[in-house]
């Protein structure tokens, strides 16, 4: 039997896309909390584990650490199939893949933490200006992820009628949103697709305030 530790802080998005990975595969771990505003994801305890400082990281007892939250997905996806979060077939799973990249890769490295906070000390942004930069790339994103999921592969989820790895992105990303007030009433697609993972458990379970380090 495999046992998880998971690395992670209970508000960063990316953490949040492993948290639900698990909840929907009832893959049990333990939970291990880092205060990012105090940088204790920098200690060099930390970067024997993940030489980023990055979060999430999933420990196994088989081997080093896995790191980035797509990689882990999908690690998860091959070594616990079902429930699958990716489908069976080449076109659906590039169609998904592209999905989650839209934020994975387009919206989420430009306005992660270290972002930010480099916007803030380096260039004197205020919070205006942060908020401004946030907003921009968020809907430079959403705007093609809106036009994707009016297509017809489109259905309660991301991609037909289970959830699987853009719905975990996309519904991280939006709760992420949240905090900087981005205007979401022009993605109906998006937040509908929201509202129906907000119904399930599983995600419910990966909120951050649902965490325990979020007291």
């Amino acid at each position: 039997m495999v046992d998880y530790t998971l690395h992670n802080y209970f508000r960063s998005s990316t953490s949040v896309r492993v948290r639900i990975a698990l909840a929907l595969k009832n893959i049990s771990y333990g939970y291990r909390a880092y205060a990012l505003l105090s940088d204790e994801h920098k200690a060099a305890k930390y970067l024997q584990i993940n030489p980023q400082g990055l979060v999430p990281s999933l420990e196994t007892n088989e081997g080093p650490a896995l790191t980035q939250s797509l990689a882990i997905l999908e690690y998860l996806d091959e070594t616990h199939p079902a429930p699958p979060l990716l489908p069976k077939d080449p076109l659906g799973r590039a169609r998904v893949r592209a999905l989650s990249q839209i934020i994975a890769c387009d919206i989420h490295p430009v306005n992660n933490l270290r972002i930010l906070q480099m916007l803030k000390s380096e260039f004197n942004a205020d919070k205006a200006a942060i908020k401004n930069w946030f907003s921009h790339w968020v809907h430079e994103g959403f705007g093609a992820l809106e036009t994707r999921l009016g297509e017809s592969d489109t259905g309660k989820f991301c991609h037909g009628d289970q959830p699987g790895m853009a719905d975990i992105c996309l519904f991280a990303q939006v709760l992420n949103n949240a905090r900087f007030d981005v205007d979401m009433d022009i993605y109906p697609h998006i937040m509908r697709i929201h509202k129906t993972c907000t119904s399930l458990s599983a995600f419910k379970a990966a909120m951050p305030a649902a965490q325990i380090d979020a007291q």
